[in-house]
């Protein structure tokens, strides 16, 4: 679940990287915009990237790359271990607020709970130099993520539109002792 957790920044660093190119529209200034700051200590590099929702919202489905396809990510059959995730998440938005999973390890805390509408995993782990992960996705987005899929797919275009509805939301942050990625939505065009 940590490799699937930490590869949301990088998704979102990819997704910045591909709409990064000129362009001549400038975005409505009632758009919502996705952040990412990365700041890595080790290197003394920081990335900064602010990106309106609705110009991710109309590149992605344009991307058609491995499993990205159509605003869709598809999940390889060998990865879902026969887990509907369909299933899941609809049980999940029924549920009522509560801790879902708790794992505690000689290393490693993980919980995974529902408050106020949001799913919220929290991972500590002591051996990767004190990592911590905080991911705070509203209902709404998972939600939007398997709404009108195959079992096997993620509509991460549709997750997108429903952030610009979900406020000003801290989305994730991971931290370990030499870095630091913050990912949130507002409606700012700046991180300051």
């Amino acid at each position: 679940m940590r490799k699937q957790i930490q590869a949301i920044p990088v998704f979102c660093l990819l997704a910045a990287g591909l709409v990064a190119m000129p362009h001549t529209a400038s975005a409505a200034p009632a758009d919502r915009y996705l952040h990412v700051r990365v700041e890595d200590t080790s290197k003394s590099e920081n990335v900064n990237v602010n990106l309106p929702l609705s110009m991710a919202e109309t590149v992605l489905p344009a991307v058609n790359k491995g499993p990205l396809h159509d605003g869709r990510v598809t999940i390889p059959a060998g990865k879902s271990n026969g887990i509907d995730i369909h299933a899941i998440m609809e049980a999940v938005r029924t549920a009522p607020d509560g801790e879902f999973v708790t794992v505690k390890e000689k290393d490693q805390d993980v919980s995974v709970s529902k408050v106020n509408g949001n799913i919220v995993v929290r991972v500590r782990d002591s051996k990767k130099s004190g990592q911590t992960v905080d991911a705070t996705i509203p209902m709404k987005v998972v939600n939007a993520l398997v709404s009108g899929t195959k079992s096997n797919e993620l509509d991460i275009a549709a997750a997108i539109r429903a952030m610009g509805d979900a406020g000003d939301t801290l989305i994730i942050t991971v931290q370990d002792a030499t870095q630091h990625v913050r990912v949130w939505v507002d409606s700012r065009n700046t991180q300051e």
